[in-house]
């Protein structure tokens, strides 16, 4: 695609996630990594390969691992512990929320395979709930990265922030478009196009969607100010109010439900604060179910068609 923005290749996220990862045992000693049995999958090989005696294989059995992780910790290590998003969160909530959120320990945790485009697996691993889940605890970050490049240097950044972290990518290749020298800031929006019709907000893997939405939208002379929510917690509230008081309407786009994800958290600001109409890009109370990505967010309705549909739908509710 021409226009703001291009790319030259598509790169999995959670290849990022493993460069992240290795970058940060050669220069920072305190790193060490977990994994529950999915090293390959995850990206972790560079790091087990290269620092044997700070990686530590859990096996299948997670809520061991983040237990283990959390006692780290206390020696001042910073654990990064991996597996898929569904085991990530739902197996081990109780875990997370004693452990980890409520001890306010220094634990990242890295969830891959999150949503429907973990494919071909099906409905029991393609979790649409774990944004809501972890946002809900106190002390914990949530962060939801676009392309390779920005996962790359969110792990390298995670490591430098205090205090437990949901760190959420996906298994396709996606357009990687973000500059590789960018510095990843924790709870700062990402404006990637500026316009006075309508805001979008855009999370994941729904980023890139949203850039070709925009486009597709200039050519029929609407401009969106669009934002890359790449930190769903916290929450960029500044940002999001002052874009909401110029255009007067949202549209949210994420890979998960609606109830407890992006349009969750920005529905409860807007409407706290300025009240405008709203439409979300997101799964509508369902669970997944087996087939390729792009089947299935075309389905599901995650694709840029659905978010022009979105943006139109909620101008002529402004008007």
């Amino acid at each position: 695609m021409m226009g703001k923005y291009t790319f030259t290749e598509k790169k999995d996220t959670r290849s990022g996630f493993g460069a992240g990862l290795y970058e940060l045992g050669k220069t920072n000693k305190n790193v060490v990594a977990l994994c529950a049995d999915l090293t390959g999958s995850l990206k972790m090989n560079d790091f087990q390969k290269d620092f044997p005696d700070r990686f530590f294989q859990a096996g299948i059995a997670e809520a061991n691992m983040i237990g283990t992780a959390a006692g780290l910790t206390i020696g001042g290590k910073i654990p990064f512990a991996g597996t898929f998003a569904g085991f990530a969160t739902g197996r081990v909530y109780d875990q997370i929320r004693q452990s980890v959120a409520y001890s306010n320990k220094n634990v990242k945790i890295c969830a891959s395979h999150a949503g429907l485009t973990l494919g071909e697996d099906g409905a029991t691993h393609q979790i649409l709930e774990d944004i809501g889940l972890m946002k809900m605890l106190p002390n914990m970050t949530v962060i939801c990265t676009c392309d390779y490049n920005q996962t790359k240097t969110a792990t390298i950044a995670v490591a430098e922030h205090e205090g437990p972290v949901y760190l959420r990518f996906g298994r396709p290749a996606v357009p990687n478009f973000t500059d590789p020298g960018q510095k990843f800031e924790i709870g700062k929006a990402q404006q990637l196009y500026e316009g006075a019709d309508v805001t979008i907000l855009a999370t994941g893997h729904l980023v890139w969607e949203a850039v070709e939405a925009c486009e597709a939208l200039i050519k029929i002379g609407i401009n969106a100010d669009l934002f890359n929510i790449h930190t769903i917690k916290p929450f960029d509230v500044d940002a999001v109010l002052r874009s909401v008081k110029k255009t007067g309407a949202v549209v949210t786009a994420e890979e998960h439900m609606i109830n407890g994800g992006l349009f969750d958290i920005t529905a409860q600001h807007v409407a706290l604060n300025r009240p405008v109409p709203m439409e979300a890009v997101a799964v509508f109370d369902k669970f997944g179910e087996s087939g390729t990505p792009d089947e299935l967010m075309k389905k599901y309705g995650l694709k840029t068609v659905n978010i022009i549909n979105a943006v139109e739908k909620v101008l002529k509710r402004k008007q």
